[in-house]
């Protein structure tokens, strides 16, 4: 009766003779295609993208874990699988076989994951195939054109090369179908993933090429935050700012008090806004926003204190025309009075037919002036005597309509643009 094999201990013998003293060395990279010395290391990559935890405006980083896979054929490590039995031995230890000098170019920070024992395994297959399998979190950079914020979107890259192998000893290729996964309920809190690109960057250095993957994660950002948190508010305080229009001209600390009021607010809700984001030399979307709210707010305060001139001049202008008439009502007064008191009959005869010419003149005039067809604005604003009223009037019109203007060419800039545009 043949005796049971114990596979356990055939994989040590396994190891222990393809791995032993002597026998390989860790420090030689595997041959090329066919077993030749001078073809290039092939190295075929993939990965899966767990979760991507953050997306950094300030700072220009994305956070992001990862399930990191690299395979390639060393021939040194074939081995006899007993017949179909013993599929593949596992490693935990990655400094017993020869691996790859790949690391991250645009990485910031890193750490493996230890908990409870390091998330990392060697496979190494009958024929030779080594395949490495390692869970990572990195934080990478990620520049950032914030011309279109928050209306934008963003292209993350994540790169990975060869360190020290030039592309005549190693290089790195996609693994053939879907080389990148993501897992399916993916969250990110201001951001959906809409699409990634895999391609190849390599990178010519005065030591030589390198081998380069990279993919393109296009991100874009979701804008209902946007609008509740920001929009909205700056439109309800402009449009409280026209609120002044509407109060009596002489309410003056009602008036005041409410331009100041939403000036304040609008400009410490322009600063919020821009404390989040880095300082740029270019004029962002949300730039040209809150500075034309904060100009249409600041222009309501300044529509007050024309209206309060205005009222002042007014006031003035009466004064002037009341003296005037006390003044007329005098003099024709004392003008009577001398009539009343001469004695020359010719004098007195004349002053009759001479009122009566000029007075036939004047109604000639009127005739005239009143036949012109009268235009109607100037009809409607005659409604209103003075001056500090017509202005409130014409703010009442002109701020809500220009302020209309302004967000239709905002709204239908930014949102039909080009795709061209936002790289």
């Amino acid at each position: 009766m043949n005796a049971k094999i114990n596979f356990r201990e055939k994989e040590k013998q396994i190891l222990d003779q393809i791995l032993g003293p002597g026998r390989y060395d860790a420090r030689i990279r595997p041959s090329g295609i066919n077993g030749t010395g001078d073809a290039p290391t092939l190295v075929r990559v993939n990965m899966f993208l767990r979760s991507i935890s953050k997306i950094d405006d300030y700072k220009m980083e994305y956070s992001v874990q990862l399930t990191f896979r690299e395979q390639w054929l060393d021939e040194r490590l074939k081995f006899n699988n007993l017949g179909g039995r013993l599929k593949y031995l596992t490693l935990t230890e990655a400094n017993r076989v020869w691996m790859p000098d790949l690391f991250f170019s645009n990485e910031k920070e890193g750490h493996f994951h230890n908990i409870i024992m390091p998330n990392v395994y060697i496979r190494i297959f009958p024929n030779g195939n080594v395949l490495y399998s390692i869970r990572i979190s990195l934080t990478l950079s990620c520049p950032m054109n914030l011309k279109l914020y928050p209306l934008d979107k963003q292209t993350c890259s994540l790169r990975m090369a060869s360190y020290g192998w030039t592309t005549d000893d190693l290089v790195f290729l996609w693994k053939e179908g879907d080389p990148v996964q993501v897992v399916k309920n993916l969250h990110l809190p201001r951001f959906t993933l809409e699409k990634f690109l895999t391609d190849y960057c390599n990178s010519k250095t005065n030591t030589g090429e390198y081998s380069c993957l990279k993919v393109d994660l296009l991100f874009k950002r979701e804008f209902s935050y946007y609008l509740i948190q920001i929009y909205i508010p700056c439109c309800m305080l402009v449009i409280v700012s026209w609120v002044s229009f509407w109060l009596d001209q002489g309410a003056v600390p009602a008036r005041v008090s409410l331009g100041v009021t939403t000036l304040l607010t609008m400009a410490t809700q322009s600063s919020g806004i821009n404390a989040s984001l880095p300082p740029v030399s270019y004029t962002k979307a949300i730039d040209v926003w809150t500075g034309v709210c904060l100009t249409f707010v600041f222009g309501a305060l300044l529509e007050f204190a024309l209206v309060n001139y205005a009222s002042r001049s007014d006031m003035h202008r009466e004064n002037l025309k009341k003296t005037r008439r006390e003044m007329e009502a005098a003099a024709s007064m004392d003008a009577a009075s001398d009539l009343l008191d001469t004695d020359s009959n010719a004098t007195f005869a004349m002053k009759p037919l001479m009122r009566a010419g000029v007075d036939s003149k004047m109604r000639q005039c009127e005739i005239h002036i009143t036949s012109k067809p009268k235009n109607c604005c100037r009809l409607w604003m005659s409604k209103f005597p003075t001056r500090s009223k017509r202005i409130d009037v014409i703010s009442r019109i002109t701020f809500p309509l220009v302020f209309a203007l302004f967000n239709l060419a905002y709204w239908s800039t930014y949102l039909f643009r080009d795709e061209d545009e936002e790289k």
